[in-house]
This record gives structure tokens, C-alpha cells and sequence, in this order.
């Protein structure tokens, strides 16, 4: 059997504890289980039961949740290595459980009050699937804005609130147990001043209102649903969402979205590694032409790596500060890994494709990529490069020069 590309838990550095037990149960649903039912999940677009049942029985689904509330305290990095090794089987299913871990980083370092705390026992105890709400039909995907606003509910003897939100998508919403949602403050409050609610099935109702049928990505089952909730005061994570959003969503979100398209890659290239040594086997004492290929494609994902290991040490140093944590380089950092990771895992399974050629072109075949090139080209956009780099570019005008080798 070929050996694979070896993956973020085998390239740790030296300062990240060897903690492979989360990455090592990863790695076993991702390559028997996932990969089992990619392509069936992929074909039909439904989501990835046989997975998140492992998952959940492996309890998974907690692992960052800390240890005092019944959950593994895993790391950032631990929980990368493992949206990778899952990736590596069915994209869809390494996408949905980065998502839900995305989620639960946010309630882990922001939900500080007693509903809070005692969501994070039950996540941990029945190993509750988190979503999100946070963009609008409104709004044209501007996760930074909101039309839906909490609403304080008159008729109630307690501090109570409603909202209602036009979702244009909520990824695994028919699945999801407990769903984060961007709302305005208030209903006088401008666009911009959101906070995040935390709202469980009990709370919410969900009508669908579009489906997802798209290139690739099937499996993560983005319907656009029009979501109406209630539930107390203390459901709503305490601070602003702009700051929540700048220490913990969006450099969560890049690296582990990073780390799934990672495990796309690593794939892609272990098939084109196959295929260079089936021919190599056919003609003996020669090297096939394809292995320039495929060296190609092996450099690619070894850079893919190394800005995400970089990332991710980045952010575990800053995340002690609040003030690195909002600061302007900090944030042109985690988008830059975006945008970089998102192009580049392209790039290597296209370089994948060429190396097996039509072996890799077709579908039935055991080198077939076009799965996997599908699915890739969601990273560019999920939240929009274009987007990214026009904000990059507005940030650059007020960013000090820091232009330095270690800066």
C-alpha cells in the first residue's frame, strides 16, 4: 500500500505537545468510514450520517469542549489535524465537523455566563452538532451586517427575546442541535453593531426556503432557511461580535477551513502518487514523464502546510493578548492564509489531475479526481477571495510597514 502524504499531526513542531489520540480517531472514520460513503454522500448530497455517527460514538463532536464540562480540552491544533484526516476521506463530512468546531470555539472562549456554561455540559455529555446563521438574502453575504435584530418580547415576566432571520444558508441546518446566530443588538441598532445568539432546537424553528444543489461540497447540505427563535437574555454571548469575530471566528474559521482543504489535497496528490508507481511498475527502470507532476503537486501541498502550521502557531501565541488578537496584522495574517490555502488546494489537484491524466479525468477509476476538484473550487469561495483582498487592500493603508523577515 502507498504510503501517505504525511499529514498536519505527523508535521507538528517541536512546541506543540504530541497529542495524536483525537487525530488518530480522526484518521480512522475519515479513511473507514467517510471515504467508504464520499462518493454516495457526494452523488446524492445528503449529509454524512455513517461519519458523524462514528464521530459522535467516538465522542468527537466535544473534544474541544475543556475538561472541567465533561469534554477533551483538545487544542486548535489537534482538532486542524483532525478536520484534515477526516477531509482526506469526504470532503463534506472534514467541512461540517471544521464548521461545528468553528462554533463551539466561539461558545468555549466567549460564553462565560451559566447558560453558557451548562450548554457546554450538554454538548460534552450528548455530543451536540452545532451550526450557524450568519449570513442574509438581505445583506448579499456580508456576514459583517445584519438586518434580523434581538427583540425584547413584551409579553414576557423575564428578560426574553425574538428574532427572526431570512438565512440564505445554514449548512446542515436540518441536522444541527444547537445554531450561533448574527443578529443586530437591537432593533434600533445600526447594521454593524451585531452579537451572537446561541439558540437550541428547543428555541428555534427552521423554514427552508432554498436548496442546495451545487458543484461540490454536496454533502454539507446548505439549504437557505428563514429561522424565527426565542429564548432568555443570557443566551447572547456578551461581547460585541465585531470582537468575537477578530479573536475567535474568523481565525478559527480560516485555519480549520485551511486544514480541510488540506486533507482535499493530500489526497488528491496520494492518488497521483499511486498512479506514478503503477507506471513506473509497467516500465520498469524508467521514471514516467508524470512524475514532474506529480513533484509539483508535492511542493504545492507541502507550502499548504506550512502556512497552516505557521497559522496556527500565530494564533496560540497571540491568543493570551486581545489587543494582538484585533490588531491589523494579525487579522491581514489569517486572511492571507485563506486566500493562499484556498488557491493553492485548487492548484494541487489540478496538478494531481494532470499527473494521472485521464486516469484522474475519468470517474471510474481508483485515481479519480473530480470530486475532489469540485469540491476544491468551493474554497475560493466561501467568503469570496475577491472580498478578502479588497478588505486586505483597505486595511494596508492604515497597517504599519512590517514588511520585516519576523515581523
Amino acid at each position: 500500500m502507498n504510503a501517505a502524504p504525511a499529514g498536519l499531526a505527523e508535521l507538528a513542531p517541536a512546541s506543540v505537545p504530541a497529542q495524536v489520540d483525537v487525530a488518530a480517531r480522526a484518521r480512522a472514520i475519515g479513511a473507514g468510514i467517510a471515504a467508504r460513503h464520499a462518493e454516495a454522500v457526494d452523488r446524492d448530497g445528503r449529509f454524512p450520517t455513517e461519519a458523524f455517527d462514528a464521530l459522535r460514538e467516538q465522542r468527537l463532536l466535544g473534544v474541544m469542549i475543556p475538561a472541567e464540562f465533561g469534554g477533551g480540552g483538545a487544542s486548535l491544533f489537534e482538532v486542524a489535524a483532525a478536520c484534515h484526516a477526516l477531509a482526506r476521506g469526504c470532503a463534506a463530512t472534514g467541512m461540517i465537523y471544521a464548521m461545528h468546531q468553528i462554533q463551539i470555539a466561539c461558545l468555549v472562549n466567549h460564553g462565560t455566563n451559566g447558560w453558557h456554561r451548562d450548554l457546554k455540559a450538554r454538548i460534552a455529555a450528548e455530543q451536540l452538532l452545532l451550526g450557524s446563521a450568519t449570513t442574509e438574502a438581505e445583506t448579499g453575504g456580508d456576514i459583517r451586517n445584519s438586518v434580523c435584530a434581538v427583540k425584547p418580547d413584551p409579553g414576557a415576566e423575564h428578560d426574553r427575546f425574538t428574532l427572526a432571520k431570512n438565512a440564505s444558508v445554514i449548512s446542515y441546518g436540518d441536522q444541527s442541535d444547537v445554531i450561533l446566530v448574527t443578529a443586530r443588538r437591537n432593533p434600533d441598532a445600526p447594521s454593524s453593531d451585531q452579537v451572537l445568539v446561541v439558540v437550541t432546537k428547543d428555541d428555534y424553528r427552521l423554514e427552508k426556503t432554498t436548496r442546495w444543489d451545487a458543484m461540490g461540497m454536496r454533502g454539507t447540505c446548505s439549504d437557505g432557511y428563514r429561522l424565527e427563535a426565542a429564548g432568555v437574555i443570557g443566551q447572547i454571548l456578551p461581547l460585541p461580535y465585531a470582537d468575537l469575530s477578530a479573536q475567535t471566528m474568523l481565525p478559527v474559521t480560516h485555519i480549520l477551513w485551511s486544514s480541510t482543504w488540506l486533507g482535499i489535497a493530500a489526497d488528491a496528490v496520494s492518488r497521483a502518487r499511486a498512479f506514478v508507481r503503477s507506471e513506473a511498475k509497467r516500465k520498469p527502470g524508467t521514471t514516467p514523464a508524470s512524475a514532474l507532476r506529480l513533484a509539483e503537486a508535492t511542493a504545492k501541498l507541502q507550502q499548504m502546510k506550512a502556512v497552516i502550521l505557521a497559522a496556527i502557531r500565530q494564533y496560540e501565541l497571540a491568543s493570551g493578548s486581545p489587543e494582538q488578537l484585533v490588531g491589523l496584522s494579525f487579522a491581514t495574517a489569517m486572511s492571507t492564509l485563506k486566500v493562499t490555502s484556498s488557491e493553492l488546494v485548487r492548484e494541487v489537484v489540478e496538478a494531481a489531475i494532470r499527473t494521472c491524466g485521464l486516469a484522474g479525468y475519468r470517474n471510474d477509476t481508483p485515481y479519480s479526481l473530480g470530486r475532489h476538484l469540485r469540491d476544491a473550487h468551493s474554497a475560493a469561495l466561501m467568503i469570496g477571495n475577491d472580498r478578502i483582498m479588497s478588505h486586505i487592500s483597505t486595511q494596508l493603508l492604515v497597517q504599519r510597514d512590517g514588511s520585516g523577515a519576523f515581523e
